[in-house]
């Protein structure tokens, strides 16, 4: 087991983190007399997805995947791919929220879909390293 191969465990570990902060999937709720009301919640809360915002929840479920993914990569040293696969599409899974909109999006949120395009990008150059 090498040490930059253990980044593969680091970047899901702090998307993780993000994800579970309690600003990351964000609703945008009409009020009758102002602007409209912002709610942010964590990507692993169930409100979001219950108001048609699947992309926060679906990136939660996908993370825990590469999380386990990448452990499994890093002490076999087989299925960078499978990492790198599953990482595409949690990215993918991340940017749905833009459909509703920029302002639908979070930093926090940018932040998570950056971390996931790094371990994307980075289990597919790891891929011909040998441990």
């Amino acid at each position: 087991m090498k040490k930059k191969n253990l980044v593969l465990t680091l970047l899901p570990i702090a998307a993780l983190v993000l994800e579970a902060l309690p600003f990351g999937a964000v609703l945008n709720f009409a009020s009758p007399d102002s602007e409209p009301i912002r709610k942010t919640f964590s990507y692993f809360s169930l409100v979001p997805f219950g108001y048609a915002n699947f992309g926060p929840f679906i990136t939660a479920i996908l993370t825990c995947a590469i999380l386990v993914l990448a452990f499994i990569s890093v002490f076999t040293g087989k299925g960078k791919i499978g990492v790198g696969a599953v990482s595409i599409a949690a990215f993918a899974a991340s940017l749905m929220p833009l459909m509703f909109g920029l302002s639908c999006f979070s930093f926090v949120g940018a932040m998570i879909s950056a971390l996931l395009g790094a371990e994307a990008l980075l289990s597919f150059l790891l891929k011909d390293k040998v441990n």
